[in-house]
């Protein structure tokens, strides 16, 4: 820990700003715990896009999992967000994190409710105390650091108001909740912006860089578990190992290739602004419901290939191959945007997205996705870290 937060004692410190350039600072045992946690809700949404894909409910499912899975993945990078700059890790701090770690199984409790049958009722209850917990951080943050008090007040007061309209959004007329929806989403993401005016907080760039590097780590997991557990549930019935063995090595290539994509560039020496921080951290909701879906894909096809999918071919190769293109798109201009400019394989990561998205139409889909990513990778990582080695041995 840093030297401010040294005072006081383990039942109660003042919340002060960490120091942004902290050295060796890492996520700690209460933010992985959390981050567990978390991948229920990760898990329960996939599981529920998955079924409303295999039943055919493509159009309902995407808008649902896309509405459900912004709820994931605010909530979880607004705290990890005031971790960076706050995190006490004495009793109260860690108390309201146990509150928002039961938000996040609340909602968890009601994704199959919100993706099937529309009702949002659970899920925004769950999300509302995970937010409301984060308004009592931000007011102890407050109190205890003048510096930043304003900005801290306005982050207290906006979460606050937008709350209450996600309380009021639950007896909204059915036909005006989307566009309700729409305007709310938006407020959640202005509020940092408007807060971060006042004056900016310490997050720490070494810090978020692996916190969001652990928690696509987690995600990717959870694919490979979806995964794994719909092969099994196919070996159970009458299939073969060799009915599904495309999809087996097409499925374990892409989520290695995503792995080593992902991981390719060091993000924390380029997150030395708010404004590209913000860029970066609003751009991995593409990147974790990607990664997510991936798994939610593979099991749409490994159904479809024992024949008990509810898809046209085309349909359920796309629900595996446009995740994939996202993700690749996704963390591709990540990086380019961290960088700041334009990077020389660009015309490569464009003609790998455009090569995902055609494997739709291919005999194998899924294996030949899994070859364009570990192709991509090869094309791209593999030259980069070879000069890297070569520039540290010169």
């Amino acid at each position: 820990m840093s030297a401010p937060q040294a005072a006081g004692t383990a039942w109660r410190r003042r919340m002060v700003a960490r120091v942004a350039d902290e050295k060796h600072r890492t996520a700690t045992a209460l933010e992985l715990f959390f981050d567990l946690c978390f991948v229920v809700a990760v898990a329960q949404t996939s599981a529920a896009f998955e079924e409303e894909l295999a039943a055919g409910h493509v159009g309902s499912g995407v808008l649902g999992y896309g509405l459900v899975f912004f709820a994931i993945w605010w909530a979880w990078m607004n705290f990890t967000w005031f971790a960076s700059a706050y995190d006490t890790d004495d009793i109260p701090y860690r108390l309201l994190t146990v509150v928002q770690i039961g938000g996040a199984l609340v909602m968890s409790a009601g994704t199959a409710a919100a993706l099937q049958h529309g009702d949002y009722t659970v899920i925004t209850w769950g999300y509302v105390v995970m937010r409301l917990a984060m308004v009592s951080q931000w007011l102890r943050a407050a109190r205890s650091d003048p510096e930043r008090r304003r900005s801290c007040l306005r982050y207290a007061a906006g979460i606050l108001v937008v709350q209450t309209g996600w309380l009021a959004h639950l007896v909204v007329p059915g036909d005006l909740r989307l566009p309700a929806h729409a305007v709310l989403a938006l407020a959640e993401l202005a509020v940092p912006v408007w807060a971060e005016r006042a004056a900016n907080t310490t997050w720490h760039p070494r810090h978020i860089a692996e916190r969001f590097g652990l928690f696509t780590l987690i995600v990717l997991g959870e694919s490979i578990t979806a995964a794994a557990g719909a092969v099994r549930a196919a070996l159970d019935t009458d299939a073969t190992f060799g009915d599904i063995a495309t999809l087996v090595l097409g499925g374990t290539l892409t989520v290695c290739a995503l792995w080593w994509l992902y991981f390719a560039q060091n993000a924390s020496r380029r997150l030395g602004n708010f404004t590209t921080a913000t860029l970066w951290g609003y751009g991995h909701y593409a990147v974790f419901a990607c990664a997510a879906a991936v798994g939610a894909g593979l099991a749409v096809n490994v159904a479809q290939a024992t024949g008990h999918g509810h898809l046209t071919a085309y349909g359920a190769a796309a629900a595996y191959t446009v995740p994939v293109a996202g993700f690749v798109l996704s963390v591709w201009l990540l990086h380019r945007t961290a960088a700041g400019h334009s990077t020389a394989p660009d015309v490569v990561h464009a003609l790998a997205v455009a090569a995902i998205l055609a494997a739709t139409f291919a005999p194998a889909p899924v294996l030949v996705t899994g070859v364009v990513a570990a192709l991509l990778v090869a094309a791209t990582c593999v030259p980069r870290e070879r000069d890297g080695i070569r520039a540290a041995a010169a």
